[in-house]
């Protein structure tokens, strides 16, 4: 499966169009990493706990999306756009939305 942010694939046609389809996650970020991040925050620095709580919803919704492409018999996602969001009234939960165009590919 190929995923792309770019509308087109160098070298290769686009033959179908099968449909938007989305990648969603929302994670909570838990009392002692948020402690962690806290103290961070008042002494500088990157919060390497926040981060990887990023890259992991972010990997998880590109795999939800890509599977559900796949579904729909698609070879590539195209025009991928990733948002993220803080939710919930203490700002204690991420979500991650990736979306794109599936696509049938030519030769």
């Amino acid at each position: 499966m190929i995923l792309t942010t770019t509308p087109t694939i160098e070298g290769r046609t686009i033959v179908e169009y099968k449909g938007v389809v989305f990648g969603e996650v929302i994670v909570g970020v838990n009392f002692l990493k948020d402690i962690a991040a806290s103290i961070r925050d008042i002494v500088g620095g990157r919060s390497n706990t926040y981060e990887q709580e990023m890259v992991k919803a972010r990997t998880t919704a590109m795999e939800e999306l890509s599977m559900r492409a796949q579904a729909l018999g698609a070879d590539a996602v195209v025009g991928i756009d990733i948002d993220y969001e803080v939710l919930g009234q203490s700002g204690g939960m991420l979500m991650v939305t990736a979306s794109g165009t599936a696509v049938k590919l030519g030769y």
